[in-house]
């Protein structure tokens, strides 16, 4: 990643074929590209399919429900099903029929006293009164309650309709036998009376009929004595008796209509077929795609509207991130851009897989989804803060695509789970240095997982069951665990596909064990101290402008793995032996030196090296002069006396030039080490007039010019490079004045 846009290229082919990476129409398009893919993602939940229908016509296809849609006929038939099975409402009415039976005891008491009525006078008063009294005391009980409206009208009619049709009949010679009751009968009665009639009224009677024919038993049982004071006792408490229990047509009607409401809505689950193929569109079918919204009877676009508006806004935060940090000084280029992209169509993807096995009663297969994924390849592969922004994006499109709420566009739950995870695995992978900190970052995916789907639990307690919790805490591991899989698995992908060097494959790549490193350690153990040293200087001066100094330390490693073929023809391996190039052609000496950053390229895609790596090596010497064969050619045809048949750019290395910060900077610092190893004894204004005559010396060969290094920048390198080396203090050949200039030091490098 470089620290801001780079400046357009010098019309060589190296950056024509990179062209595209910083082209902005290419970059408009990638964004553009990004707006679809959230478009078309979210289209299929916040856009249900709509149909071309009519009745009578036959489907070509399958019609399968987009969502969770409710089917109204199905529910209107479970709620009049619900209402048919509630029980008619039946309403218990205390009367106190004791108080009516007491009441006409004490008549009777006090008219048997009166001496001046005859007997048969007074049976006829009985035969008036009594029937009487029984009628008055409903019809007084239905008026009062009526009037104070303690039960609904309809009830009280339905009382007193009841209470009319069991009307018991006294017969006439209980009248008669009435006056024949002595005091002490009357007393007697009127305690066992209220008591027999308590006892039959406290059960729910719905036909008095039933309750009448008890009466004889228990006045037979009772401890009255005198047989004519039973006989009346039993008619007076048969005529007193009435129903208590009264079909409520009110209530039972409300009953039923609460049974409707309460009856659940039956639905038609997400891809279950509505309307199979072949079948005749009835009209039953048309009204539930009707009232679904799933028929192109009319036209509307504001859905459509409002979702391309909805990607937008999701597309504009990462345009705006980008813009942000390239002001700061970290630049993305369309390479990344598309990388980016690629990450979020995978995740997409399996959101949807997911989403799969999802139904209306198992939502919590949502879990499943590896919600790490995303944030752990962008932290891995691109930059810390662009993959907390992307956390809060894939947060929003997760809680969409799979929302099983009905009427809402977002489930909330499985946002905060997935960002919760991001944001673990995000603190823990950033400073990632080798494989296993994905399986650390896994872990925590996991735990954190199930510790955002417990606060889940405990908010909202009433949606939860046992199994569902446990269920949803295994699935939620499954998906930390699944989403390092799949990490473990992509990395390679992307890196190699996009040239990406992780810091993780970095690290590997700069183990002393790998095969080049071993290879070069023991064949050219001079170029591998030289490969060490550069890779310190190097990595200090990038990490100083903002570059990847981890990059620039590992390119160090392998930018001179081509002196592995012709080791002794190098400065640095020449230990107590003749310089070879004493003795041949300054032009061969001129080519075995220059072929070294061409093998180096070779070798190194032979092991299968990362191209940032094999950049480094074929562009650190950039189209440099070697000044030093250049001048020993020209001083041998002057002594053979003939005219020189080469020119200075026939002792140029080919290039390309750097195309990189990286490769720039490990190219300086490739100078600089050989330079000061040439000093005795270097002081600091040695050091630092060599740095100045290196820096300056490319500057104006122009080795600069396919990078995007600033003067700026060069000035922070040369003061970095300064401060480094001065604890370098190995001794190589001086050159003569005339010729021993910077890029000499290079060129023998």
């Amino acid at each position: 990643m470089t620290s801001k846009e780079p400046s357009p290229s010098n019309k060589t082919f190296y950056s024509r074929l990179a062209g595209w990476k910083t082209d902005r129409l290419s970059r408009y398009i990638l964004f553009a590209l990004l707006l679809v893919l959230f478009y078309v993602s979210l289209a299929p939940n916040l856009l249900p399919q709509r149909f071309d229908l009519r009745v009578g016509a036959v489907t070509e296809k399958d019609i399968v429900a987009p969502m969770q849609i409710p089917n109204n006929k199905a529910t209107l038939q479970a709620q009049e099903t619900a209402a048919e099975r509630v029980e008619s409402v039946y309403t218990i009415v205390s009367m106190h029929r004791e108080n009516v039976i007491a009441q006409m005891l004490e008549r009777i008491e006090s008219l048997n006293q009166d001496d001046q009525i005859s007997s048969a006078d007074k049976a006829q008063i009985y035969s008036q009164e009594i029937p009487g009294r029984i009628r008055n005391s409903v019809a007084n009980f239905i008026r009062n309650h009526r009037d104070a409206s303690n039960y609904s009208s309809q009830l009280l009619d339905e009382m007193q309709s009841t209470i009319s049709n069991q009307t018991y009949s006294i017969p006439e010679e209980t009248f008669l036998k009435i006056p024949r009751l002595s005091t002490d009968d009357v007393q007697q009665m009127s305690q066992i009376a209220a008591t027999i009639v308590t006892r039959l009224m406290s059960d729910q009677i719905t036909d008095a009929q039933s309750a009448r024919a008890r009466v004889a038993e228990l006045v037979n049982t009772s401890s009255l004595e005198s047989r004519t004071a039973r006989e009346v006792m039993q008619e007076l408490i048969r005529g007193v008796l009435t129903a208590n229990k009264f079909y409520d047509e009110e209530a039972t009607k409300a009953a039923k209509v609460e049974a409707r409401e309460n009856t659940p809505i039956v639905y038609v689950q997400q891809g279950e077929v509505i309307v199979p193929a072949g079948q005749i569109i009835t009209q039953e079918m048309y009204t539930l795609l009707d009232e679904n919204n799933l028929l192109k009877n009319e036209v509307n676009y504001w859905p459509q509207l409002g979702l391309l508006m909805f990607t937008f806004l999701l597309t504009l935060g990462i345009y705006v991130f980008f813009r942000q940090s390239a002001q700061r000084g970290t630049y993305y280029n369309n390479s990344q851009l598309l990388m980016l992209i690629l990450i979020f169509a995978i995740c997409i993807v399996t959101f949807h897989l997911v989403r799969i096995l999802q139904t209306g009663n198992s939502s919590y297969f949502g879990y499943l989804v590896p919600a790490a994924l995303g944030a752990m390849l962008i932290t891995l592969l691109l930059d810390l803060h662009l993959a907390y922004i992307c956390s809060v994006i894939l947060s929003v499109i997760v809680s969409v695509i799979l929302n099983m709420r009905q009427g809402e566009m977002f489930d909330y739950q499985f946002g905060l789970f997935t960002l919760v995870v991001s944001l673990a695995v995000i603190h823990s992978i950033h400073r990632a240095s080798q494989r296993s900190t994905i399986l650390k970052a896994g872990i925590m995916a996991c735990l954190f997982g199930a510790f955002s789907v417990l606060t889940l639990v405990l908010l909202n307690d009433s949606e939860w069951t046992r199994m569902t919790v446990l269920y949803t805490l295994g699935f939620a591991f499954i998906g930390g665990l699944l989403s390092t899989v799949l990490v473990l698995g992509l990395m390679p992908f992307f890196e190699t596909t996009f040239g990406i060097l992780s810091a993780l494959k970095l690290i590997e790549l700069s183990n002393p064990n790998h095969p080049l490193l071993r290879k070069l350690l023991i064949e050219t153990p001079g170029t591998y101290h030289h490969s060490v040293m550069v890779g310190n200087l190097s990595e200090a001066a990038a990490e100083a402008i903002g570059a990847n100094g981890l990059l620039c330390r590992v390119g160090s490693y392998y930018h001179d793995i081509g002196k592995t073929k012709r080791p002794s023809y190098f400065i640095e391996n020449q230990n107590h032996m003749e310089n070879p190039h004493d003795s041949i052609d300054p032009k061969l000496s001129k080519s075995i030196i220059i072929a070294h950053a061409r093998d180096g390229v070779e070798m190194q895609k032979e092991y299968k090296l990362p191209k940032p790596i094999r950049d480094i090596a074929e562009q650190h010497h950039g189209s440099t002069f070697l000044h030093f064969f250049y001048h020993k050619a020209l001083k041998l045809a002057e002594e053979q006396g003939v005219e020189p048949d080469f020119t200075e750019e026939d002792f140029r290395y080919p290039g390309p030039k750097a195309q990189t910060k990286e490769a720039a900077v490990v190219g300086i610092a490739d100078s600089v080490e050989a330079a000061v190893r040439s000093l005795k004894q270097p002081t600091v204004e040695q050091v630092e007039t060599m740095i100045e005559k290196i820096i300056k010396g490319r500057l104006d060969d122009h080795q600069f010019n396919d990078c995007d290094l600033t003067m700026k920048e060069l000035d922070v390198v040369a003061q970095t490079l300064k401060e480094a080396v001065m604890g370098i203090f190995h001794s190589r050949i001086e050159y003569p004045e005339d010729i021993k200039k910077p890029e000499s030091k290079e060129n023998k490098a």
